[in-house]
């Protein structure tokens, strides 16, 4: 059965979606496709979830690691024009968002 939101958009696999974030979704999917298949997978998974590898753990020690790579992959893309490096930065912020979550120290606006 399809799924509608407040606004009566329609959504066959329940996520509210609006045609003028078609962009950012893409761009969020890319980031979630180098994490799950591409460099992510390869180089950090270790058939792990995303929340129990190293890049969350290294977060969860408190030293805002995931913020700081986050920044060097912006600072990087920024000289070289890498998608790659900008990719894996959204990918830090997610492994920090996660942490925060957990920690109960997130506000949800």
């Amino acid at each position: 059965m399809p799924w509608y939101d407040i606004d009566g958009i329609l959504s066959e696999d329940g996520i509210q979606r609006d045609s003028n974030y078609d962009v950012l979704e893409s761009i969020l999917l890319d980031a979630y496709n180098q994490a799950a298949f591409g460099k992510g997978m390869v180089r950090h998974a270790n058939n792990e979830p995303f929340e129990k590898q190293l890049i969350v753990f290294l977060e969860k020690l408190g030293l805002s690691f995931c913020a700081g790579q986050a920044v060097k992959k912006i600072i990087e893309a920024s000289r070289t024009g890498s998608e790659e490096d900008l990719l894996g930065a959204i990918n830090y912020i997610v492994a920090h968002i996660i942490t925060i979550r957990a920690q109960g120290n997130i506000i949800k606006r």
